[in-house]
């Protein structure tokens, strides 16, 4: 155990309490309640426990204690999402923290909402033929262009300079287990066919590595399913008039088996640091990204390489002047 030096005294033994401490979960339809009964020495000090970044909505005084009470919605509270399949998970940490950033907390302990996935995660425009491309087994790869509003494909391949390109990728995965879509690599090219002598602008690299969002902010958006992805890329960095072709490959991969070479990672603005689109909290494969991800692979999806797709490609998108 950790021991803190404060003011020439050890203070561990509160610390210890914590080991059988009663915590209660309720995850409602949208958010969660979580009601956790602490030591009578911590009531004095209720404004350093934490629901991720979050102060108890309510601290009430007991004759053995006390009782810190959190209800939020699960947009707040930096909730973390995971989908898997047509599971829906959110996760987030409480934890006792007696002194102030950077030092550690003292205490944590896991927080883990698990829902069912309903029709309502897949729009419409999944069943889309529009850009498929059949890869290994039962697999069928789909790659286009959405709407602004991320409704349904777009009906026109104008884009306006400065405004964003949804561009969406998905899997019909047949009987498979449930599969992940990953872009391992995603470049920009003037031509429909890359040749070695092809120039390309370079927007995923790395084995997943969204490098395109550190200068342009283009990133992911998080994902409706585990079976599709969307690349929110900037539209300042092509010429105007010019058809400019997207190429992809994707791949369809177990996610549980994420890895430095199985990724999908953005790099978020605000923090300064790269992210884990689908788990925040194993961002640490990311860590590569400024560097050289490594390409040994974990057997995650059964006769590998299964979903890999070379060169899916989207195209001609056409930038105007607004």
């Amino acid at each position: 155990m950790v021991s803190f030096l404060k003011q020439g005294v050890i203070i561990f033994a509160v610390i210890a309490t914590f080991v059988n401490t009663d915590i209660d979960v309720d995850c409602g339809k949208d958010y969660v309640t979580v009601k956790w009964r602490v030591h009578p020495d911590l009531v004095s000090n209720a404004a350093r426990l934490f629901l991720g970044n979050c102060l108890p909505s309510q601290f009430i005084v007991l004759p053995t204690g006390g009782e810190a009470i959190f209800i939020y919605s699960l947009n707040d509270c930096k909730f973390k999402r995971l989908l898997t399949g047509n599971r829906v998970i959110y996760t987030n940490q409480l934890t006792y923290r007696p002194y102030g950033k950077p030092e550690p907390a003292v205490f944590t302990y896991q927080i883990k909402c698990v829902y069912n996935g309903s029709e309502e995660l897949d729009p419409r425009f999944l069943q889309s033929a529009y850009g498929s491309v059949k890869g290994n087994g039962e697999l069928v790869f789909h790659m286009g262009l959405l709407n602004e509003n991320l409704t349904a494909m777009a009906r026109t391949n104008v884009i306006l300079r400065g405004s964003f390109i949804p561009i969406w990728a998905a899997v019909e995965q047949g009987d498979h287990q449930p599969l992940l879509l990953l872009m391992d690599e995603c470049v920009a090219a003037l031509t429909a066919e890359l040749q070695p002598e092809t120039q390309v602008y370079p927007i995923i690299t790395n084995h997943g590595c969204l490098v395109d969002g550190k200068a342009e902010r283009s990133k992911f958006l998080s994902r409706y399913h585990s079976s599709a992805i969307v690349l929110y890329l900037n539209s300042f960095k092509f010429d105007m008039g010019q058809e400019v072709y997207i190429h992809c490959n994707l791949v369809a991969w177990d996610p549980e088996e994420l890895n430095e070479s199985r990724k999908a990672c953005h790099y978020v603005e605000e923090n300064e640091q790269w992210e884990l689109l689908d788990d925040v909290l194993q961002s640490s494969l990311c860590n590569c990204c400024d560097s050289k991800c490594s390409s040994r692979l974990k057997r995650g999806v059964p006769s590998e390489p299964q979903g890999l797709v070379q060169n899916s490609v989207i195209g001609p998108l056409i930038i105007v002047e607004n």
